[in-house]
């Protein structure tokens, strides 16, 4: 597969930077969102949902990825990912955001975020070199 463009990477930015508007976030005013570019070329967007139990509030990385999969299954992978936020801060994607997206991104896929310094895309596997999987063993006992 070809690799990602920068004007690609850039309307992804645009798509997260638009899904922001959208974010509920009443209580830490940070407003996050997300695009996803899947291996067909569709983008799923999400914004961050907080909940006063912080504890209960959902990432726009995540709520993306939920939002794809409901409407189409767990079929296609992600190729890209830009994150970012309407608060001008650095804002990578979260452990457990890596964690779940590790299940559904490409070999190749990137990231694209704001960091400490400005826009940063790195590789998935870059930023998070060392996901969890399972293996039953002995049947799962």
């Amino acid at each position: 597969m070809a690799p990602i463009d920068l004007a690609t990477l850039e309307r992804l930015r645009e798509a997260a930077l638009e899904v922001a508007a959208h974010a509920y976030a009443p209580y830490s005013k940070f407003y996050v969102g997300a695009a996803l570019l899947f291996e067909d070329g569709t983008v799923v967007t999400g914004c961050n949902v907080e909940n006063v139990s912080y504890g209960l509030t959902s990432c726009a990385e995540r709520n993306a990825l939920f939002r794809a999969i409901s409407a189409r299954g767990a079929g296609p992978r992600i190729r890209a990912i830009a994150v970012a936020n309407r608060n001008g801060a650095a804002s990578p994607p979260c452990g457990a955001c890596r964690q779940v997206l590790s299940e559904f991104v490409t070999a190749d896929a990137v990231v694209c975020f704001p960091g400490e310094s400005g826009p940063e895309t790195r590789s998935f596997a870059e930023i998070f070199p060392c996901s969890f999987t399972f293996e039953p063993q002995d049947g799962g006992r």
